[in-house]
């Protein structure tokens, strides 16, 4: 991969992550580069505690590096305060959870309007714009339930609808089929497919091969190190 960073919406370059626990310190990132341009739909898998989370939160900007250059969509993270890059997030990055994160005192309506109001968007602008991304995840019968009233398929089409409505970006989805049967899950990829044919950057985190296998792209992390770069070959 090209690891210029002029066209990267996600550009890591020699990326180390250090803990310290106590007096052992922990190597979560070794030194990972990798960049993804705009549009790319890009897994990134590897087993529990190999460093995929971490990497999430770098692209996610809700961790900085301890060494090495992290720049998403040109801004470069590492000597951000907080406030700068809770609005980054908030602009350009799309979040979805295994475990959907909604609201229950909430409507569907409500939940999805939530990033808009964080931006400062006015009400009035705000419904239509939530009306219209649950409409694009088939929901639009469902604006004023709770999400109790829910199924789980449902609850991550909600989630989905809430990270499509700022227009970000990215998408970025941490193990989002983990809590679904596969029939559900297959429901919720083909989605995301859908939503990244508009243009927008879709980065899976898994550690699921069939899901990771069904992006255009995958890195596989282990130990704290890129293992491969791979280009997958769709059928």
């Amino acid at each position: 991969m090209n690891n210029s960073s002029e066209k990267s919406v996600i550009y890591m370059e020699n990326v180390k992550k250090v803990y310290q626990m106590g007096e052992e310190k922990v190597f979560a990132l070794r030194g990972i580069t990798f960049n993804v341009n705009q549009g790319e739909f890009l897994s990134i898998m590897g087993p529990s505690g190999s460093g995929k989370s971490t990497c999430m939160n770098m692209i996610g900007c809700l961790d900085r590096p301890s060494e090495g250059i992290v720049k998403i969509s040109g801004k470069e993270t590492s000597s951000m305060s907080e406030k700068e890059l809770a609005e980054l997030r908030n602009r350009t990055i799309g979040f979805v959870f295994q475990q959907y994160h909604l609201l229950s005192g909430l409507s569907v309506l409500e939940n999805v309007m939530l990033p808009l109001r964080y931006q400062g968007i006015e009400k009035h602008k705000r419904i239509p714009m939530a009306k219209e991304a649950l409409e694009k995840v088939q929901l639009l019968d469902r604006l004023n339930h709770r999400p109790h009233e829910l199924s789980g398929g449902q609850k991550q089409r909600v989630a989905i609808a809430r990270a499509m409505v700022t227009n970000p970006h990215i998408i970025l989805a941490d193990e989002p089929t983990g809590a679904l049967d596969s029939k559900t899950g297959k429901s919720v990829m083909e989605l995301f497919r859908t939503i990244n044919k508009s243009g927008t950057t879709v980065v899976i985190v898994t550690h699921d091969q069939n899901i990771g296998e069904s992006a255009d792209r995958c890195i596989r992390i282990l130990d704290g190190n890129i293992q491969s770069d791979q280009i997958l070959q769709r059928v």
